[in-house]
């Protein structure tokens, strides 16, 4: 391998020019990942040697924990004058790009992190002022008192557009000499040949939909480092596989988790209340679908709100959509008047971890740590989780820089292994408030629904502070909940209006979402023929009302009967839901060419 430095490295590799084959065409799948290039005798003549650089540090995914990381390792570094190179490679083509969350944000990781973060001009600007909780019936709406101590009470936070912060964020680890390199999807884990973690490769570049090379194919880099911090946010690509890899799941629940569908709207400023949180449960959803709505005014020179609906992925309906829940949810009378008369300016979605305490997987492995969402932090009753997933980065640096600093350190593998690292997690706050909720969303499984997480919250949570001596457990994966087609009744939506509900694929261009149209589709299927043969069958196509970006279709054949599932995967917002909620776990979400995805701003 070839050393090179990874800031120079963009073009390596000149062209070449290769015929397509007649064999490829015809396929759903073409990704190398599930169609190995060994055996293609297009790929037979083409260079596959990548470049490599060697940091101390590499963090995989620049959100909120993967920053959070960097930002303290490098202070701890100047402060104890041992220097230490960290790298961030982040998939979006900016930082900030590819976030998407409500969100209201409770600040004392900000606090402990960058303390003076007033004074260095952080997009925070919209303190809250108000709460609202209301449940929903299909006419009415009742609003339930919010006190101080409910998870829902919000005095004191700061609604903001996450992505701007995220932007922040990155512009503080630069000022420290991080490397930021965005643009660069991790596609590939690393290893050593005693299995510890080595590093990551980037994605190739330059694939044409068939599978075959571009005359422009040029092959991703290996990024070495003796410790790789994942923080790829919920359902990562390469952390799911770590968790088969390391049996890092052997003793906690199944992860279970939410799709979350977002507007952002200029309304009329008479109905603007800067400051404002909202939130919903209720209806459009029955009591046995979990779900609720939130809806911030935000403070930044315009009257912005952020509306957004969050739904279970543990509903059981295959006709749910999601996407069309959260449009009727829009037209409630107590809903609708915020919103007539404005401008809806952008849309996302992106899905969230629910499982919270019993769900989290082992976070240390030899060569690496997980941290923020990719393993869960998120406090599911509050619908926060950027101050956990902060904290848990910044705990994971001390824990690296504590192994990389010591100058008597051995390791019994070539990959350091960060083994206090869960040590620390649970002796801090995140612990002690995932383990006061923890029971809270598990209850939601009872005959009560949703009514029954309501009664649950205000008996054991506010009265009893969540010390209740037993633990709730999650018994399903989110992809074994849909009951047959033929045990459901299909749901009826109205249609948009195009002034308070909307069109999916209006929505889509919304986001700003792009991908190369020549590219094998980055939603790769394990079996070409399981959509048809049961997903459609059996359930009658869920994928496409769960996808939340039109992206999957099933179409007529073009000859004879029948049907065929059709893969639009230039709409995809890189929520992840297929991967999550398909009931034939056929759907492998894998990082598209470099560059592609939505292009959010301040989402």
């Amino acid at each position: 391998m070839k050393p090179k430095c990874f800031g120079h490295l963009l073009n390596q590799i000149g062209s070449r020019c290769l015929s397509m084959s007649s064999s490829t065409k015809n396929k759903i799948t073409t990704h190398y990942t599930v169609v190995p290039r060994e055996n293609d005798e297009r790929w037979k003549d083409v260079d596959m040697e990548r470049f490599g650089d060697d940091v101390d540090v590499l963090i995989v995914g620049g959100g909120p924990a993967g920053l959070s990381t960097a930002i303290r390792l490098k202070q701890l570094s100047q402060e104890k004058n041992h220097d230490l190179r960290v790298c961030v490679v982040e998939k979006a083509t900016e930082i900030g790009a590819h976030t998407l969350s409500g969100a209201c944000l409770e600040m004392h990781a900000f606090d402990e992190l960058i303390p003076d973060w007033k004074e260095r001009g952080a997009p925070m600007k919209t303190q809250v002022k108000k709460d609202v909780f209301l449940f929903l019936t299909e006419k009415r709406s009742i609003r339930i008192p919010i006190m101080k101590g409910l998870p829902m009470y919000n005095h004191g936070n700061y609604i903001v557009r996450l992505g701007n912060v995220v932007k922040w964020l990155g512009e503080q680890a630069e000022e420290l000499g991080v490397e930021i390199y965005p643009g660069y999807p991790a596609s590939e884990v690393l290893y050593h040949e005693d299995g510890s973690v080595k590093g990551v490769a980037t994605s190739d570049v330059g694939i044409a939909k068939d599978g075959s090379p571009k005359p422009n194919f040029e092959r991703g880099m290996e990024l070495h480092a003796k410790v790789t911090v994942f923080g790829e946010g919920c359902h990562g690509h390469l952390s799911k596989q770590l968790y088969k890899t390391f049996n890092l799941r052997e003793n906690c629940d199944p992860q279970t988790y939410a799709i979350g569908i977002k507007e952002l709207w200029e309304i009329d400023p008479a109905k603007h209340e800067p400051g404002k949180v909202e939130h919903t449960v209720g209806w459009p959803l029955n009591i046995q679908t979990y779900g609720g709505s939130f809806i911030y005014h935000l403070d930044e020179g315009s009257p912005l709100v952020s509306v957004g609906f969050v739904i279970g992925l543990d509903y059981t309906n295959p006709y749910l959509s999601p996407y069309k829940e959260f449009q009727r949810f829009k037209h409630h009378p107590a809903i609708k008047p915020t919103f007539e008369g404005g401008k809806r300016i952008a849309y996302g979605a992106r899905a969230l971890n629910e499982g919270g305490l019993q769900s989290i997987p082992k976070l240390a492995f030899p060569g690496g740590v997980l941290v923020g969402c990719s393993p869960g932090f998120m406090n599911v009753p509050k619908i926060k989780g950027t101050h956990n997933a902060m904290k848990s980065g910044m705990l994971a640096a001390e824990s690296i820089f504590d192994k990389l600093s010591n100058e008597n350190l051995t390791s019994e593998t070539a990959g350091i292994y960060c083994d206090d690292y869960e040590d620390r997690i649970k002796s801090s706050w995140i612990w002690k408030e995932l383990y006061s909720v923890r029971n809270i969303r598990p209850s939601f499984h009872s005959p009560l629904g949703v009514l029954g997480t309501m009664m649950y919250t205000g008996l054991f949570y506010f009265i009893g502070r969540g010390k209740e001596p037993w633990t709730l457990k999650h018994k399903h994966k989110d992809s074994e909940t849909l009951k047959p087609a033929s045990q459901c009744t299909p749901i009826e939506y109205p249609k948009p209006d195009g002034e308070i509900s909307f069109d999916l694929l209006s929505s889509v261009a919304l986001s700003g979402t792009n991908h190369e149209g020549n590219q094998p589709a980055h939603l790769t299927l394990m079996n070409d023929d399981v959509p048809v043969e049961r997903n459609l069958a059996v359930y009658d196509g869920p994928e496409q009302r769960f996808c939340p970006a039109g992206v999957y279709e099933y179409v007529p054949v073009e000859e004879g009967d029948g049907m065929r599932l059709q893969i639009n995967a230039q709409n995809c917002v890189h929520c992840k839901t297929c991967d999550i909620k398909d009931p034939s776990q056929n759907i492998n979400w894998v990082v598209p060419e470099a560059g592609g995805g939505p292009a959010y701003s301040g989402m």
